[in-house]
């Protein structure tokens, strides 16, 4: 029964950070290519609790950003691109950082592949658009991992000690 809590508690907290960094957005040079925090913390999250959480946290993130007006159909569906792609980068390629830097871009540059291909609309200006915030992707991905890493090994530790009634 434990265990389930803690992983319900998990992936809630997870879907939290996840909505919260979403909603904060730091400004490009144009218009368009504005960047979330939510991207290398998604992968970051995906190295460090695995697929199983990062998914249905990025779901329930989704879902709540439904409920609240701040997505629609079109940003969950790119959202679930990039997770998917990231989830299967970090599966299939391990925990490296290369792997953990290359993800997030990745992931990014396939979501706008599918956008293009979805609005029939010329993949060049979607990717450049997005190109600083795969930069800013790639930048904190590794150091986001090795934090939550850290936060995750100490709840961890402190578990251990925790004396149970």
């Amino acid at each position: 029964m434990q265990s389930r809590v803690t992983w319900v508690a998990e992936v809630g907290m997870l879907a939290a950070f996840i909505t919260i960094t979403s909603i904060f957005k730091l400004p490009g040079l144009m218009p368009g290519t504005e960047f979330q925090l939510s991207a290398p913390l998604a992968v970051a999250i995906c190295v460090v609790f695995g697929f199983s959480k990062y998914i249905t946290a990025g779901l329930l993130s989704s879902v709540v950003g439904l409920l609240l007006g701040t997505q629609s159909l079109l940003h969950v569906f790119i959202a679930m691109v990039f997770r998917v792609i990231v989830g299967m980068l970090v599966g299939l390629l391990g925990r490296s950082w290369p792997v953990i830097v290359l993800a997030g871009p990745i992931g990014s540059a396939i979501g706008r592949l599918v956008l293009g291909g979805i609005i029939g609309k010329a993949v060049i200006p979607l990717l450049l658009a997005a190109l600083p915030g795969m930069i800013y992707t790639a930048l904190l991905a590794y150091p986001l991992t090795a934090l939550l890493q850290r936060v995750k090994e100490q709840r961890e530790k402190v578990m251990r000690h925790v004396v149970q009634r």
